[in-house]
């Protein structure tokens, strides 16, 4: 993982390369906001810290989390504390909901996608953004990996049926993060060394991600649902 005052060092172009996944969700949900009507409801679903509260400027925006993934985070700003198989909320309520990269810390996962289709508007619109190849993080609250089809499995079975599914990059992406990846299991001079061998590669191989046509490796996925 990516040490967040690394992030904010690197320049802005360089991060949005080396760190494609984040700059990514970054404009998924910027898109997904923009597509919304002011003053829409918004609802994000395992909102964390609530990073994502100034796309929604234009919006009412209700951030809803269990508040036990990271005990170093600051959930100081989230509106309701709750489990998302079981959301506090009338059904039919909100115009929007955003689920990003918290669906795999979900013990029961189907409930969790059930209950936000309940309490979304016809016609109301999801942001879904699960991990494929991750590393296990917030322990020991992980539990799951997303296909492609697991995904369409969790938004059928809720009963959306007008949705998308976008892979985030793919073999050559994935490379890419785990070369960077690996820099963590170095330290002292030997870091350094590390750096020479596995930085020039994991910048050069995101050229090469053309090749990969069908996007079976990938670090995740980004999802546009609508209920119907």
């Amino acid at each position: 993982m990516w040490h967040p005052g690394l992030q904010r060092r690197l320049p802005a172009f360089l991060r949005r390369h080396v760190l494609h996944f984040e700059a990514a969700i970054e404009d998924s949900v910027a898109a997904f906001a923009r597509d919304l009507k002011a003053g829409a409801l918004v609802l994000d679903a395992g909102a964390g810290e609530s990073a994502h509260a100034s796309f929604f400027s234009g919006q009412r925006y209700l951030a809803v989390d269990l508040a036990v993934g990271d005990p170093a985070w600051n959930y100081g700003k989230l509106d309701a504390i709750g489990d998302l198989t079981a959301l506090p909320f009338q059904s039919g309520v909100f115009d929007a909901c955003l689920n990003v990269v918290t669906l795999e810390h979900v013990r029961e996962p189907a409930a969790a996608i059930g209950e936000i289709h309940r309490v979304l508007k016809a016609g109301g619109q999801l942001l879904l953004i699960v991990p494929h190849e991750w590393e296990v993080h917030q322990s020991p609250h992980d539990y799951f990996r997303y296909t492609r089809h697991g995904v369409a499995h969790l938004l059928e079975k809720a009963g959306f049926r007008d949705f998308s599914i976008e892979p985030v990059g793919g073999y050559f992406r994935l490379l890419s993060r785990r070369l960077f990846n690996g820099l963590q299991f170095f330290r002292g001079p030997l870091l350094p060394l590390a750096a020479l061998f596995l930085v020039p590669p994991a910048l050069l191989v995101p050229y090469l991600d053309f090749l990969d046509k069908e996007r079976n490796f990938t670090l995740g996925y980004i999802c546009v649902a609508r209920k119907t």
